[in-house]
């Protein structure tokens, strides 16, 4: 490396993705157990939205933000020279996060990047594949020949739950506000026309579904949890509204079980473990990454606010070349 700055977006107050500034800075460099990455790629996920808006108690300022991120380990003891693919939940939050030419991570959640893919691709996949994994195999231990309702399915995080369920040979429906169909989805349930638990049970001639994942909660939460089968398990991964209600004895009468994940909770081990289990599922071609657009990094805080607006209809990765 012949220089020893690079550049970050960085932000010293929270708020709208116009806080953001891209900035000089120097390299970090690893201590121990740790890697610094050449960045090529970044993604932008909700969650870094959030970040920068101040909704993490323990975001630290001033803060470069990004989780996800595709490069090569130019120092440390693991992986040196390798493409890599990581995404950690410390970063961007207690140290500097991807959304900069240069990142340090722990070397345990670094992991080599599948070949099939391109680095952009590669960026793509952490927040969502891991919180999809954690989910539905970690939590709910999906089963062959079950069936899963995946409520928000049309979202990154749905849309990484649904092949990673067909992998594991389960059937899947479908939860979002629109009838457009969604890849590895057998049938889709228009929240906003149709009963959620009365389409869940003609759909499983009335069954029920066996897993519930519910990436939005708030008002769907104790419709999705209805829709359970006798014993079933519902997994839930956020809230729009923090406070949800549901009939007590409905619940137990039914057995059901109700799980909470929190990616942000996982462990470095658990994160590569998991990681290692998507290698495999992207290098066999059963698992494929989503559409994205690349973005230049000189128009980070524009691809931020397509974000934070809706408007991106595709992934959102930031490129370093220049």
């Amino acid at each position: 490396m012949a220089s020893s700055a690079m550049r970050a977006l960085r932000f010293s107050e929270f708020g709208p993705p116009s806080v953001l500034r891209i900035e000089e800075v120097a390299i970090p460099n690893p201590g121990e157990g740790e890697v610094l990455v050449h960045v090529q790629a970044a993604g932008i996920n909700p969650s870094d939205i959030g970040n920068v808006a101040g909704r993490f108690k323990k975001t630290t300022l001033p803060r470069t933000p990004g989780r996800d991120f595709a490069g090569v380990v130019v120092k440390g003891k693991r992986h040196e020279g390798k493409e890599v693919w990581g995404s950690g939940p410390e970063l961007g939050i207690g140290r500097d996060g991807s959304h900069a030419e240069f990142v340090v991570a722990p070397a345990e959640m670094v992991s080599l990047k599948p070949r099939a893919l391109s680095m952009a691709q590669a960026a793509s996949l952490g927040v969502p594949y891991i919180t999809a994994w954690a989910s539905v195999v970690s939590a709910a231990q999906i089963q062959p020949g079950e069936t899963i309702l995946i409520v928000g399915a049309a979202g990154a995080v749905g849309q990484a739950a649904a092949q990673i369920a067909n992998w594991k040979q389960a059937r899947v429906l479908g939860a979002d506000t629109s009838s457009d169909p969604i890849p590895s989805v057998e049938a889709v349930i228009n929240t906003k026309t149709e009963d959620l638990r009365e389409r869940v049970f003609e759909l499983t001639a009335g069954r029920g579904a066996d897993v519930v994942f519910d990436t939005v909660g708030g008002p769907v939460f104790e419709a999705a949890l209805r829709s359970l089968s006798y014993g079933g398990r519902q997994v839930a991964i956020s809230s729009r509204e923090p406070r949800v209600s549901f009939n007590l004895a409905d619940f137990y009468h039914n057995n059901s079980r109700l799980l909470g994940v929190d990616s942000y909770g996982l462990t470095l081990r658990q994160i590569a473990e998991i990681e290692n289990e998507l290698f495999s599922g992207f290098e066999a071609g059963v698992l494929v990454p989503p559409p994205i657009e690349i973005v230049p990094f000189e128009k980070a805080v524009y691809a931020y606010n397509r974000v934070a607006n809706g408007q991106a209809r595709a992934k959102q990765v930031l490129s370093f070349d220049r």
